[in-house]
């Protein structure tokens, strides 16, 4: 077999992975599944698919077509080979504004289109929660509907036409058909005529017309994805005499899952934009059966989204560095939260709509509270309603909300008695149960909590499914409304369908597909539910240097992904997360893969492929430590901590380059430097000195080196301290902590803060500490860092309080306090208590400012534009808005925050050679252009060391720290 991998990849125009690391990674989608493949291919173009489904003929082995990876039914997971159609096949290949359709490739992301389609008044309906990441065809291939479905419809609505690569290779066009058509098109010795030939003798079958009628889901459901969709070909005017629908086969391979064929191409039908204007009512019940009773008044109105949002989910933003902000709309503790909203293009209108509304819910239910949100107070709660996924993940312990019964839909007017039936069942089975989403289409993703590990779990996955199913079929309900039956539900078609069309299907699986190459054991021949589960039985006991300890381990930390790939979401700016995967678009520079990577490498004992800890460097070397994971994925996934955990065992086993302990230990480098500063500055500026200096250490020629001061600022301090101790009646005294990188690099800057806080009246205090070990965490020298951390939070701990806070100038390095100090620390509740009383210099200036304790007449109000970029890490352990909402209070000044994500310096990362294009291309993703567009007389600030630099290098502009604008407006 590794003689023909190996001649496939000669033959592709694409790539073809066959390593560990490649496997590992596409072993799992968003499901509970795990297999490892053979290959991951990335094919670019449709002769690469061609000559995928030949090999696959030829080697008897399977394909698993992959595009976001976001399946929550194991369609993406098997052990043939993975194609994966993000990468390359990802093109808008015609657009007809006039038609409004559009032809794209499968692997376009569904937000991608609608950006394209914006200007033109157009957009693609079904908006899933994955929106921003999910593709057209994965889409396609699950009949995905999402929030819009009640106004929309599903995908297959849509579907105007597709091209199908078949068993045989050969690529058909298809498209709706009138019954002329049909009869003229079946008759032809064409690759089509062959399908329809076949397809034709199945389907007239009066029997089969039968059994679809009194065993699929009942047609008053929308959202349906049962089996395969023969009831859309049987209401075709070939099959129905009383219809006039055209027989269209798209209806069938939409929801299909990529097991009758692969899709190269799709035509959408495209909509007018909704109308711009709307309100969302955020409507809190005290029990979930309230909510539910409020559905059908609520529906009686013109909703564009109906959703529902449980205590569970909502319990789980609480403490969610990113979503916890999301929350200001809830009020109280509701048990539920029903999100309805309206829209219109008049304002007076949606006024009458949205008081109809309301005074029909406080008549007719017994909603207690109703939040009304407008403007990007509606973004946020719906981006909070679209992590439900996420979140869930973030739930710490093995216990874990499991998808198999998800994504039930009955009839609406069936909903609330089928939920009261379905919570006595969970409640037999002493089940807690999560109860969120499409309540306005009949449908809640329901998630009982299974501890999946235990012989016991495994049993209540098997029972509940099963005993749902039966309850599904009572209410003639679908048992997958959008997400597929896929490898979760599939075992249970012939209890919902019965055998005999159960077989039917089969038999059309055939036609379609009669060497089984398709992504078997998906709808048809499924394996057991409780077969190839991801979640381990004995988990792994894994060594770290952090504790990982409300996670359970470094294992169970890595756990917390569930695939759910919000890590590849559309780069818009706004967000951080993933800096090196909005670079490259490749899944190995993705959180996700990270994770997976570095799971399947701490289950190698009984990973049947095994990862070696050099088999992690492709998937670890591009991350930058952003910490934008931790806030952003809303199971809070931290992969710099991963990262620094694994270069740590890699050290331990590979050794030390001089590259890394001298960036490592900068802190080092920098004392010495300082003794010889003239020396120093005259050789990392003389361009033949400095290029043997930067080949040795690994730095890139382009790269600027900085330069040294002739004191550093602890070697100043005293005078300092002596100025400060003559404040009579200071408004407050602080604790200051000198970093690394003040120290040395930014003494100046350090100089200035100190005069500022000393005619704004504040008492700077001074202590003997160690430096923050932040090159030392990067550069995965973890055992020192942790020795540093706790000589520091030992230091600090009886010092500082609410009263005497510690304050510090770089993000990196004082924000260590409340990040990996707590990892490291020996004493935990000691290292968070003293990280609540840890602020950056903006955090703390802000919190005086608004307690009025500043006077701001002391600052010139001389006119300003200025320009913000912030740290990451304040982002992450923070907030960009307290730099923003700091230099606001001087009235004068225009302050602007750049939409931007990571500048790509990230401490040592930016000047190392192999990493400085990545490192350009995160720059000039969004934070270079908008300073090279910016107005001379702007003002640039950036708070962080090497953002600043990375501003220098890349723009010629030189960005100040907010202090020291501050320092210079007095």
């Amino acid at each position: 077999m590794q003689k023909a991998l190996n001649k496939l990849k000669n033959c592709l125009e694409g790539e073809l992975y066959d390593s560990p690391l490649y496997q590992s990674m596409y072993a799992t989608d968003a499901s509970i599944y795990r297999s490892l493949p053979m290959a991951v291919a990335y094919p670019k173009s449709t002769k690469d698919l061609q000559q995928l489904i030949h090999f696959a003929q030829q080697e008897k082995t399977s394909l698993i077509p992959r595009s976001g990876g976001t399946s929550l039914a194991g369609q993406c997971v098997g052990e043939g080979i993975v194609v994966d159609v993000s990468k390359h096949l990802n093109q808008i290949l015609s657009f007809s504004a006039e038609k409004k359709q559009i032809t794209v490739q499968p692997g376009i992301i569904r937000d991608q289109l609608n950006n394209f389609l914006k200007p033109y008044g157009l957009f693609f309906g079904p908006n899933t929660s994955t929106s921003n990441r999910c593709t057209i065809g994965g889409m396609f291939g699950n009949n995905s509907s999402g929030t819009t479905s009640i106004k929309y419809g599903v995908t297959r609505d849509h579907v105007v036409s597709c091209k199908l690569l078949t068993y045989s290779g050969k690529e058909v066009y298809i498209k709706p058909l009138s019954k002329n058509e049909f009869e003229e098109a079946i008759k032809k010795p064409t690759p089509l005529g062959k399908v329809l030939q076949d397809l034709h003798k199945f389907l007239h079958n009066e029997r089969l017309q039968h059994l679809v009628d009194n065993h699929f889901p009942s047609p008053n459901i929308h959202r349906r994805n049962t089996g395969y969709a023969l009831d859309e070909l049987l209401n075709s005017e070939i099959y129905k005499s009383n219809s006039n629908l055209p027989f269209n086969l798209c209806k069938l391979l939409a929801g299909s899952e990529g097991t009758l064929g692969l899709v190269t191409e799709i035509t959408l039908q495209l909509q007018a934009l909704p109308p711009q204007k709307n309100i969302l009512l955020a409507c809190h019940f005290d029990s979930i059966k309230a909510s539910l009773e409020a559905v059908n008044i609520a529906m009686k109105h013109s909703l564009f989204t109906c959703e529902l949002m449980d205590k569970a989910i909502l319990d789980c933003t609480k403490n969610q560095l990113k979503y916890k902000d999301y929350r200001f709309f809830i009020q109280g503790d509701p048990e539920a939260i029903l999100m309805l909203e309206l829209r219109s293009d008049e304002d007076e209108d949606l006024n009458q709509q949205t008081s109809a509304l309301i005074q029909h819910l406080k008549n007719e239910t017994k909603v207690y509270a109703i939040s009304k949100l407008i403007d990007e107070q509606i973004s946020m709660a719906m981006e909070l309603r679209s992590a439900g996924l996420g979140l869930l993940g973030n739930m710490n312990g093995d216990e874990k909300p499991v998808a198999c019964i998800e994504d039930t839909a009955v009839a609406l007017e069936d909903l609330p008695n089928y939920i009261e039936e379905f919570s006595e069942l969970m409640n037999k089975h002493q089940q807690k149960t999560v109860y969120y989403a499409h309540a306005g289409a009949g449908e809640l993703h329901l998630r009982p909590i299974l501890n999946l590990k235990t012989e016991v779990g495994k049993k209540q996955l098997k029972a509940i499914s099963k005993e749902v199913a039966f309850l599904v079929k009572k209410y003639k309900g679908s048992l997958s409304g959008e997400h597929g039956d896929g490898r979760v539900r599939a075992s249970y078609l012939p209890l919902m369908l019965g055998e005999e069309l159960y077989s039917q299907l089969k038999q059309l699986k055939l036609i379609f597909d009669p060497h089984q190459i398709f992504n078997p054991h998906k709808i048809i021949d499924a394996l057991p539910i409780d077969e190839d589960l991801r979640f381990l039985e004995n988990t792994p006991q894994s060594s770290s240097v952090m504790q990982f300890q409300k996670e359970g381990g470094l294992y169970q930390a890595t756990e917390k992904c569930n695939g759910s790939g919000e890590c590849r979401q559309v780069f818009t700016g706004n967000e951080t997360m993933c800096p090196s995967y909005h670079v490259t678009k490749n899944e190995v520079d993705s959180t996700r893969a990270r994770a997976n990577a570095l799971r399947e490498f701490l289950n190698s004992k009984e990973n049947e492929r095994g990862l070696e800890i050099n088999d992690l460097e492709e998937t670890f070397d591009l991350c930058v430590s952003c910490k934008a994971c931790k806030r952003e994925c809303p199971s809070s996934v931290d992969v710099s901590a991963f990262k620094a955990e694994y270069l740590q065992q890699k050290m331990d086993k590979n050794g030390i380059s001089l590259s890394d302990w001298v960036f490592g230990h900068i802190h080092l480098v920098n004392a010495l430097g300082t003794k010889i500063s003239s020396l120093y500055n005259f050789s990392v500026q003389n361009n033949y000195l400095s290029k043997i200096t930067k080949s040795l250490i690994g730095v890139h020629h382009q790269r600027s080196l900085p330069k040294l001061p002739a004191k550093s600022l602890l070697q100043q301090v005293k005078a300092f301290q002596l100025k400060f101790n003559q404040l009579e009646n200071p408004i407050k005294e602080v604790y200051f902590f000198i970093d690394e990188f003040t120290n040395y690099f930014d003494s100046a800057i350090g100089k200035e803060c100190f005069d500022l806080l000393y005619q704004l009246n504040y008492k700077v205090n001074f202590v003997t500490h160690e430096i923050s070990g932040r090159a030392l965490i990067s550069k995965g020298f973890l055992r020192k860092a942790k020795t540093i951390a706790n000589k520091n939070i030992a230091i600090f701990s009886s010092l500082i309080s609410d009263e005497k806070p510690l304050i510090g100038l770089e993000p990196s390095a004082i924000l260590s306090f409340r990040d990996e100090y707590i990892g490291l620390s020996e004493n935990i509740q000691q290292a968070e208590e003293v990280s609540t009383n840890v602020f950056l210099i903006e955090e703390f200036l802000l919190k005086e400012a608004k307690r009025g304790a500043i006077d701001f007449s002391k600052f010139k109000a001389t006119k300003k534009q200025i320009k913000i970029h912030v740290h990451c890490h304040q982002k992450a352990m923070g907030t960009a808005k307290t730099t923003f909402d700091l230099l606001n209070y001087i009235p004068a000044w225009q302050v602007t925050l750049i939409p931007t994500a990571c500048c790509g310096m990230a401490g040592s990362f930016g000047y190392e050679k192999k990493h400085y294009e990545v490192s350009q291309a995160m720059a000039n993703q969004s934070l270079i252009p908008s300073i090279k567009k910016a107005n001379q007389n702007v003002i640039i600030v950036a708070n962080g060391t090497s953002c600043r630099h990375q501003i220098k290098d890349a723009s010629n502009k030189v960005a100040l720290h907010p202090v020291q604008l501050l320092y210079q407006a007095l």
